[in-house]
């Protein structure tokens, strides 16, 4: 087994935190993680957090925010790259409650701008009135 894989398995192994949530497929870029722990969104174990350098280890829990919920994960792995997505599931355990699902922007009859059928319906009606 290599050196470097020795040391990503080994359960004392440290890894930066903002380089984590970008291995781990949270963040698009590593810049925007490290911005979102400086800011002081992101929780270790509890303690917030305010330096991107902060070191995690398996077993810590984060809390942070992504888009519009908030993610709680448990590190299992540290990882070595930021693989694609199946690969990334593996690195940590999701704990965060979901809740249902309200659709992003449901229909309501009489709002908004109407449909083209809703449209032809209007002209047709319109054009029964002038000729009455």
């Amino acid at each position: 087994m290599p050196v470097w894989e020795r040391r990503m398995n080994d359960a004392t192994a440290k890894l930066r935190i903002d380089k984590w949530l970008w291995y781990a497929r949270f963040f698009k870029t590593r810049s925007l993680a490290a911005k979102v722990v400086s800011g002081g969104h992101v929780r270790v174990n509890g303690q917030k957090i305010a330096k991107s350098s902060h070191s995690i280890s398996p077993g810590d829990v984060l809390t942070f925010p992504q888009a519009k919920e908030i993610r709680v994960v448990r590190i299992e792995v540290l990882g070595e790259r930021r693989g694609p997505a199946p690969e990334a599931q593996t690195l940590y355990f999701d704990m965060t409650e979901r809740k249902e699902k309200i659709p992003a922007s449901p229909r309501f009859e009489g709002k908004g701008r109407p449909s083209k059928k809703d449209r032809r319906n209007l002209d047709l009606m319109k054009n029964t009135r002038l000729e009455d």
